[in-house]
């Protein structure tokens, strides 16, 4: 099925997966394209509108990237956002000017025109977020004025012959009050979408598109028990069933039970083909001793790739090797030049496979975002504790046990692990936070448990708060779940005596410890 299709041309803003996402929650699909995009391109593509996004540039300077003047003309709406509206300006005739000072945060509409279709949804004074350094000075021959704040009299213009609007303020983000009624006005009045893109009709479309490509060859996917993996791998096997092969690798650093639950879901539950690696031993032996944080990363990778290679050689007649790469990996490397990448990132991905293998990638989620998988995971069946689950390292509590990974080290870290989820749990929390952990460090410190003055190790807890983990804030935690859960942990995990909170953000300090 053909779903209509709006393009978001990456000027190399770091809002331009925000865009994209508020125009699928339009229910309409919405893809990421470098901004050199040509108009031959866009016509091939049986486009139905564009959105210009922002970008760091000034539009005055060498070399910014410009779109090419001739997608004004294909007769499609088209939608600047910022450096977008900008870009649309200069390309057909108007003037940018720096401002002088850089207008940055809360503003409010203080004219809107009621003729235009994109403003029909919102109120008058409505708050917008604004952040430029330049300014539409002139706007260009067939343009009109249809907002303006106190401090930009340009702040939206319109061309509405040719449907060409262009706003200096951010419709996608939060601040903007009513700024997705704007997009959707522009996605469902203006461009005139159809909105028939849901997790559904992916399901349909993705399973067609799977049983026609693969056919009757195999397929191998390796099972982590994370979200990006057991969503692909569910939707697979639903395509093409005993078809598909999974490989659980147990590296000995899995969260607590994690091994028996993958086990009894996947093999039992959803009766998959799945080999199952206990390979702990083959870890740590190869960690042994070591403690610097890239070293351990590079390890747990390469016994990582060892193993399931090891594995997949046993499996007779493999042809594509399945994997959750998402719609953000795919473009992570994109450059407003170079456009999108397909470079994957080897830590969510069975990278450095040996090249004789000769598999073809079978990527059914990277045209998704992390919440689109997991309304698809829910769509597909999935048990909720699964598809919300926090974000999980790849190399599992090896990155969280500080220092020496040892199996006495892992033991305790498991349990602090799964007493710390299962306070925030208990308080109804888990899923107003991004990300919640525990690591263990290589502190020791006296304390007094019972009668018996103790010397044991320094555990600290940890939760943040995200919208796309580039950025993060700490969760300001109850103090009563912090006491609930130390308590617990000193008095029921035998190799610790003091648990601290960490209150640090993103930047300066990284979700992860290490």
């Amino acid at each position: 099925m053909s779903h209509d299709t709006i393009l978001v041309l990456d000027f190399g803003a770091q809002y331009s997966q925000l865009i994209a996402r508020r125009v699928r929650e339009c229910g309409v699909y919405s893809e990421i394209v470098p901004c050199t995009i040509t108009p031959l391109e866009i016509k091939e593509k049986n486009i139905k509108g564009l959105i210009l996004s922002g970008g760091p540039c000034s539009v005055n300077q060498e070399n910014a990237p410009m779109p090419d003047k001739g997608i004004f003309s294909l007769g499609i709406p088209i939608l600047g956002i910022c450096y977008g509206l900008q870009a649309m300006t200069k390309s057909l005739g108007g003037r940018v000017v720096s401002s002088g000072r850089r207008e940055y945060g809360i503003s409010h509409l203080s004219y809107i025109d009621r003729k235009a279709e994109i403003l029909s949804r919102v109120h008058d004074n409505t708050q917008v977020w604004m952040s430029h350094g330049d300014s539409v000075e002139s706007i260009p021959d067939g343009f009109e004025i249809i907002a303006s704040t106190d401090d930009c009299k340009n702040a939206a213009i319109e061309d509405f012959e040719r449907k060409l609007i262009g706003v200096q303020f951010h419709p996608e983000v939060v601040h903007t009050k009513e700024g997705f009624e704007m997009i959707k006005s522009f996605v469902l009045d203006v461009v005139k979408a159809k909105p028939d893109w849901s997790m559904g009709s992916f399901i349909d479309d993705e399973i067609k598109r799977i049983r026609e490509e693969v056919g009757d060859k195999k397929v191998l996917c390796g099972l982590s028990g994370g979200v990006d993996s057991s969503v692909a791998a569910l939707l697979i096997h639903k395509a093409i069933g005993k078809n598909l092969t999974c490989v659980f690798v147990n590296n000995g650093m899995l969260r607590k039970n994690e091994a028996e639950s993958v086990l009894n879901l996947f093999g039992k539950h959803f009766d998959m083909n799945l080999v199952y690696a206990d390979a702990e031993n083959e870890f740590l032996t190869a960690l042994k001793g070591v403690t610097e944080p890239e070293a351990k990363r590079k390890i747990i990778g390469k016994v990582f790739i060892d193993v399931f290679y090891r594995e997949a050689r046993s499996i007779e007649g493999i042809s594509y090797l399945a994997q959750g790469t998402l719609y953000p990996d795919v473009i992570e490397s994109k450059s407003p030049t170079g456009g999108p990448s397909s470079t994957i990132k080897s830590h969510h991905n069975v990278g450095g496979l040996p090249k004789d293998l000769k598999w073809k990638l079978l990527e059914p989620l990277k045209e998704l975002f992390k919440d689109e998988v997991r309304d698809l995971g829910r769509e597909l069946g999935l048990p909720e504790e699964l598809v919300d689950r926090h974000p999980f390292p790849g190399p599992g509590l090896g990155v969280r046990c500080i220092g020496e990974v040892t199996k006495e080290r892992l033991d305790t870290l498991r349990d602090i692990d799964s007493i710390f989820i299962e306070e925030i749990r208990k308080a109804g929390l888990y899923n107003k936070i991004w990300q919640a952990l525990a690591d263990l460090l290589p502190v020791k410190s006296v304390g007094v448990q019972g009668d018996e003055r103790t010397y044991r190790e320094v555990c600290t807890l940890r939760a943040v708060t995200s919208e796309d983990a580039m950025t993060a804030d700490w969760y300001r935690m109850p103090y009563d779940v912090l006491e609930r859960s130390a308590s617990r942990i000193c008095n029921e995990v035998k190799g610790v005596n003091r648990v601290l909170y960490d209150i640090t953000s993103k930047p300066p300090g990284t979700i992860e410890w290490e």
